[in-house]
């Protein structure tokens, strides 16, 4: 019986943009160092809030990749 082996990691992502944009920069940054990239989960939503309007967004997020056997 054959089965796939995960780890998890986690990432903080941000973005002056969106919370969309705050979960690309961060998947984009790890796949550049870590390979088998294969989900996400976002943890924690936060965000700055500047004169009444938000002004930056941050996830706190965990992606998992397969570790090679």
């Amino acid at each position: 019986m054959s089965g796939h082996v995960y780890k998890k990691v986690e990432l903080i992502g941000s973005s002056p943009v969106s919370i969309d944009e705050a979960i690309e920069t961060a998947i984009s940054r790890a796949s550049q160092t870590m390979r088998n990239l294969d989900w996400f989960e976002v943890d924690q939503v936060r965000g700055q809030i500047v004169n009444g309007k938000v002004a930056h967004y941050q996830v706190v997020m965990k992606v998992g990749f397969r570790i090679e056997e």
